[in-house]
């Protein structure tokens, strides 16, 4: 049997907070939002604060991607969040960058934690790479991208805390492989069809599956080279109830994880003793 951890001894409540942004096709343009974004974060009392799936560059030159990534361990924008995390005394989840990989014409979509004190915690790479074709609009990330092979989660002083990135929102195995947790994080970049027609509704049943709190902190708008993302960032509650959420624009939103809310659902649906495998 499981014994799923609890958070009831840890702290009684924490603000998180899930970054919503338009990012360009310029890296300075979109780190100087990001860190504006993070202080609004910050200074509505988030101790945690995600952002969005590729939220230093959205463009459809692949060269410029490439030409953006970084080794992993050193680079302007590895810098720039350990530098944030620590500026501000915040656990900072950052969405996800372009890393070298070791083959030349492939990188890592690859999302990076960084702890109050701006060391690195964690690295999580994209596990799922998404495909699409619909008329005009197609994406096939495996032509460009290697896939990571391994769950990734982390304890932070307010709980259990599990990783993906978009596509993975998809794969419902990948988060058991975690066991308990108690918060999920997921940076994406969901595309306008997929998301009206499955961006809440898989977001609330993996809430609900995990009886875990989700944030997802997500891409919004028209990007360069016509891009539209669906944006609908959210922050949802373990009985799949949608607390707070942007449908458009850039912003923050802005949740508190409760151990009390938590605890309850789980004694009163104790569905995670009951898993078979």
């Amino acid at each position: 049997m499981l014994h799923p951890r609890s958070f009831s001894h840890l702290e009684a409540a924490a603000k998180v907070a899930a970054i919503q942004m338009n990012s360009a096709a310029d890296w300075s343009v979109n780190r100087d939002k990001a860190a504006q974004l993070i202080g609004q974060a910050v200074d509505q009392g988030a101790e945690l604060v995600a952002l969005p799936e590729y939220f230093p560059i959205i463009t459809p030159d692949e060269s410029a991607r490439f030409a953006l990534a970084e080794d992993d361990g050193q680079g302007p924008m590895q810098d720039f969040l350990a530098e944030q995390a620590q500026k501000q005394g915040i656990w900072l989840v950052g969405g996800s960058l372009p890393l070298k990989s070791y083959a030349a014409d492939k990188l890592t979509n690859t999302c990076l934690v960084y702890g109050p004190n701006g060391q690195r915690v964690v690295r999580y790479d994209k596990v799922h790479l998404f495909s699409y074709q619909k008329g005009e609009e197609r994406y096939n990330e495996a032509a460009t991208q290697i896939a990571g092979d391994q769950p990734v989660s982390f304890d932070t002083p307010f709980g259990r805390v599990g990783l993906g990135i978009c596509y993975d929102l998809r794969f419902p195995e990948l988060f058991r492989k975690l066991d308990a947790i108690d918060l999920l994080i997921l940076p994406a970049a969901f595309t306008v069809p997929t998301g009206k027609a499955h961006w809440e509704l898989l977001l609330r049943a993996r809430a609900v599956e995990n009886l875990c709190y989700m944030l997802a902190p997500a891409q919004v708008g028209e990007h360069a080279g016509g891009r539209k993302t669906y944006g609908h960032s959210m922050f949802i509650d373990p009985w799949g109830e949608v607390l707070a959420y942007q449908p458009e624009d850039e912003g923050v939103v802005l949740g508190e994880l409760n151990a009390a809310r938590l605890q309850e659902v789980r004694t009163q649906l104790p569905a995670l003793h009951h898993r078979r495998w």
